[in-house]
């Protein structure tokens, strides 16, 4: 199944084709030959992802997906959030997010945290939205070189070390982007499935 992914995100264009698979044809916006400044004017997750999705959406007139995903710290009660990739300023960089939560973070002992991901599919001239969740908590310092993002400080529940030290492939299966994905995958392939009986 080909899918228009409504990012210009390298990285999460390559870490949903890992979740998804060959068989999953997975296009940005830049190789399917859209260029445009994707609009992300909500307050909330879900308000970004279906901004963007409906943008590309009337724009191509073709069926599409997008995500918007954020970083929720129980002591910065729920921040950075919706500003996750401009959580140090519009221009910062993983590294100075990294180290502004690390800040915001060293006189409390309370690391709980979660990673929520919105995804908004357009199908049919219907909109259908997924949501993706994985608790965890955040390292007193970065470790590992994978991922992105705040992968070197986010560690899953269930692991004693972040996103960035562990394998991709089990970022892959557990993170909050991939539970969004495959509940998107599984109402897509019902939809097939139905389709053809």
């Amino acid at each position: 199944m080909n899918l228009l992914f409504a990012t210009n995100n390298g990285h999460k264009i390559e870490e949903v084709r890992r979740i998804l698979g060959a068989s999953w044809k997975i296009h940005g916006l830049k190789e399917s030959g859209v260029h445009a400044e994707l609009p992300e004017t909500g307050n909330t997750l879900m308000a970004n992802a279906i901004e963007k999705a409906s943008f590309i959406h009337d724009r191509c007139q073709q069926d599409c997906f997008a995500e918007d995903s954020g970083l929720e710290v129980d002591a910065l009660h729920g921040a950075p959030g919706v500003h996750t990739a401009r959580y140090a300023g519009p221009h910062a960089d993983a590294g100075a997010n990294n180290q502004k939560l690390l800040l915001a973070l060293q006189d409390t002992p309370n690391r709980v945290a979660r990673f929520r991901a919105v995804i908004a599919l357009w199908r049919q001239g219907q909109l259908h939205t997924f949501e993706g969740v994985i608790e965890g908590r955040i390292a007193l310092e970065p470790a590992g070189i994978d991922g992105f993002g705040y992968d070197p400080l986010f560690i899953p529940e269930g692991y004693d070390h972040p996103f960035a030290a562990l394998p991709a492939e089990v970022k892959s299966r557990i993170s909050h982007r991939a539970r969004a994905v495959q509940k998107m995958a599984q109402f897509l392939q019902q939809e097939l499935a139905y389709g053809m009986e």
